[in-house]
C-alpha cells in the first residue's frame, strides 16, 4: 500500500512520537490515540490528530480506528517488573480490542511493534536466532511473556487480502530521548549498576529511527500473518552498547560485575520478597532483565531485507552522536 490515513497507538511515547513524525514526513495522514490532553499536545506537536482514549476503552478505539486504512500499534506495558494482571490487560486484552476495532472500521493493514525476546525461554545463548523459532512465555517474564500472547493475536487475526497483520520484531529500541538511558544512569549515580558477568554477552540493538522504517515498510510490503525481525545490522556486546549510551551523557561506565548464577539468584529472592511483603517500586533486579542481557542474544534478519527490502538508516556511530548532540 501506499501512503495513506493511519493510527498510531501509543503516540506521545519514544517509539510512538517518532513514528508520527517519520510517518507525516512520507506523506502519511495519522490518528494518534492517546491518554490524556497533554499527551494530545505533544501529538498533535508531532504532526498527529489526537483522539483520547485507552487500549481498555472499545469505544474510543472505534472512534480512533474510523477512516483510517492502516494502524500501527506500538502502545505497550513495557516494564521489568509488575503485575501481571497489568501486563495482561494492556498487552494482550487491549491488543484483542485494537483489533477488533480495527476489523469493524475496514483497516486493511495492521502493524505491530513486537518484541524480539518473544522467542527467549529459559537463560541461554541465542546467536543469528530466526522467525523459524517458536514464541515462548515464562512467569518471571511476564513482559515477554504477554507481548507473545499479543503476538499470537495479532498473526492470528490475518485474512489474505481482506486485513493482512504484520508484527516487527525489533531487540532493545534506543535513541535519542529513550527513558531506559535516565533510569541506567540513576542506578549508576546510586552505585547500584553491576555488569551480568564481565558484560561480553554478544547482542542486538534497534535504533528508534530503524524501527520506524521497518514499520513502515511492513505496513507497505510486509506478509500478512508474518513477524520479522529487526535490527541496526551491527552486532555488538552488552558492555559496548551500555557504555556507549552512558558516555553520551558524560556517565563513566561503573567497573563492578556479578556472575549470572549469583544475579539469577538474588533476582528471585528479590522478587520474592517484593511480592510477598507488597514493597514499593521495582527489585533492583529481575529474572526478566537478566534474561535481556545475561546471555547472547543476536538475531538474524535476512527475511526482514528480502520480503521488506528493509536496511537500516541510521547507524549506531550516527545515533550515538545524535545522542551527544553532534
Amino acid at each position: 500500500m501506499r501512503a495513506s490515513t493511519c493510527l498510531v497507538t501509543g503516540g506521545s511515547g519514544f517509539v510512538g512520537g517518532r513514528l508520527i513524525e517519520h510517518l507525516v514526513g512520507r506523506g502519511w495522514t495519522v490518528t494518534a490515540l492517546v491518554r490524556n490532553g497533554d499527551a494530545a499536545r505533544i501529538a498533535r506537536e508531532r504532526g498527529a490528530r489526537p483522539v483520547e482514549g485507552a487500549l481498555t476503552d472499545p469505544a474510543a478505539l472505534h472512534a480512533a480506528c474510523r477512516d483510517c486504512e492502516a494502524v500501527f500499534h506500538v502502545a505497550a506495558h513495557f516494564k521489568l517488573w509488575g503485575d501481571p494482571v497489568e501486563f495482561e490487560r494492556t498487552n494482550v486484552e487491549g491488543t484483542a480490542h485494537l483489533l477488533e476495532a480495527a476489523r469493524q472500521a475496514s483497516v486493511t493493514r495492521f502493524v505491530q511493534l513486537g518484541a524480539a525476546a518473544v522467542v527467549m525461554g529459559d537463560i541461554e545463548a541465542m546467536s543469528n536466532v530466526d522467525e523459524s523459532l517458536p514464541r515462548q512465555q515464562r512467569r518471571w517474564a511476564p513482559y515477554s511473556a504477554s507481548k507473545a500472547r499479543s503476538e499470537a493475536l495479532v498473526l492470528g487475526a490475518n485474512r489474505p487480502g481482506i486485513f493482512e497483520s504484520v508484527v516487527v520484531r525489533p531487540p532493545m529500541i534506543w535513541g535519542a530521548g529513550m527513558p531506559m538511558l535516565d533510569h541506567m544512569i540513576e542506578t549508576v549515580r546510586a552505585g547500584r549498576f553491576r555488569w551480568v558477568g564481565d558484560g561480553s554477552q554478544a547482542m542486538s540493538t534497534a535504533h528508534v529511527d530503524n524501527v520506524c522504517h521497518a514499520l513502515e515498510a511492513a505496513a507497505v510490503r510486509g506478509r500478512g500473518g508474518e513477524a520479522y525481525f529487526i535490527s541496526d545490522d551491527d552486532d555488538s556486546t552488552v558492555k559496548a552498547v551500555v557504555s556507549g549510551l552512558l558516555r553520551t551523557r558524560d556517565v563513566e561506565p561503573p567497573r563492578a560485575s556479578v556472575p549470572l548464577g549469583l544475579a539469577w539468584l538474588m533476582a528471585g529472592m528479590m522478587e520474592w520478597a517484593w511480592r510477598t511483603f507488597s514493597r514499593r517500586g521495582e527489585p533492583p533486579i529481575t529474572r526478566q532483565m537478566l534474561r535481556l542481557v545475561g546471555a547472547p542474544f543476536t538475531v538474524d534478519i535476512s527475511k526482514a531485507k528480502r520480503e521488506l527490502d528493509y536496511r537500516p538508516v541510521v547507524t549506531r556511530e550516527r545515533g550515538l552522536a545524535q545522542m551527544r548532540g553532534g
